[in-house]
């Protein structure tokens, strides 16, 4: 029989070929067809897992980096909260899982909402951003929106000033966000301005601003919460369509989602900026410019003018015995 099978085998080669194939793919139809097909509830099932694994991993990573930020032991930390100090190990170890009293007892040591507890990787976080939230400032306690910010620190990790110069801007509109463009902007530091503030430097165009004048050096605080932006305050502004501008703001966020624009010039018009046509706002702090501002004249003439009307009116109620 064996030797009957490879003279056939032999004779009939491309034909058992093409029969050895055929069975082939009907066994890997039949394993297909047989094989179990996932129900959309499993599905659902099996995403719900991986989201709560993902959302206990965050909170276990973020309690571990608020504690040692504090240069708290687990000891310390586990006595203030009235649990062993092998509890805290296992949430802080991703093996056991808190239940609601137990997160509302870590957001109020930390001082942390719970959705920043479950929710936002603070390894992410620039440093800055951490020393405000460690100060008590929390975007979901607010009720703004959490923003990221891409940033540089030096050989001693305090942070840089980033300076984006006129040529760079149109990069910058792009690559704020891109950790690979920021690094390669230039740095430098300002020793009187504050280390747990994230500062940026931008050259302006224009004589929109005057007297501060075209191209000087303007730097900014980083903003985060754009519910705190103060009326009559000068913000340097990245937008979506029109790149970097300077301007001083208005404030209308909280009742027509949007900013009032104006210029120090009084020959530009202000215009309205919705919060969806803007990216990044930075308050001005300082600006470095080689040039002089110019005597504004006007201001000097209306001062001069001021003063003598009031000497006037002086002698006028010398005159009546006022």
């Amino acid at each position: 029989m064996t030797n009957q099978c490879v003279n056939l085998i032999v004779k009939n080669r491309n034909e058992k070929i093409v029969t050895v194939v055929t069975v082939a793919k009907s066994l890997a139809f039949l394993a297909v067809k047989m094989k179990p097909q996932r129900t959309p509830r499993k599905s659902k099932e099996r995403k719900e897992k991986k989201e709560k694994n993902k959302t206990m991993s965050t909170f276990s990573q973020n309690i571990k980096l608020l504690r040692k930020r504090k240069h708290f032991t687990q000891d310390e930390v586990a006595q203030s909260l009235s649990m062993k100090r092998s509890t805290l190990s296992g949430y802080e170890n991703e093996v056991a899982h808190p239940n609601m009293q137990v997160l509302v007892a870590f957001s109020d040591y930390f001082n942390v909402s719970i959705d920043t507890l479950i929710k936002v990787e603070l390894t992410k976080l620039a440093e800055s951003q951490m020393n405000q939230l460690e100060r008590g400032y929390d975007v979901f306690i607010r009720g703004s929106k959490l923003r990221v910010l891409t940033t540089t620190v030096g050989s001693d990790n305090e942070e840089n000033i980033e300076l984006v110069a006129e040529r760079a801007k149109a990069g910058y509109t792009s690559g704020y966000a891109d950790p690979e463009y920021i690094k390669v902007l230039p740095t430098f530091r300002l020793p009187f301005l504050s280390k747990q503030k994230k500062y940026r430097t931008f050259q302006i165009s224009g004589d929109s601003m005057l007297p501060i004048p075209d191209g000087a050096y303007v730097t900014g605080e980083y903003v985060q919460n754009w519910n705190t932006i103060k009326d009559k305050g000068a913000y340097i502004i990245l937008t979506y369509d029109d790149g970097i501008v300077f301007k001083v703001i208005e404030n209308k966020i909280k009742n027509e989602n949007k900013l009032c624009l104006h210029s120090l010039n009084s020959l530009y018009d202000p215009f309205d900026l919705f919060v969806t046509e803007i990216r990044e706002i930075w308050r001005f702090v300082n600006y470095i410019s080689s040039e002089m501002p110019e005597a504004n004249e006007m201001r000097q003439d209306i001062a001069q003018s001021l003063d003598l009307l009031r000497r006037e009116v002086k002698q006028i109620q010398t005159k009546m015995n006022l």
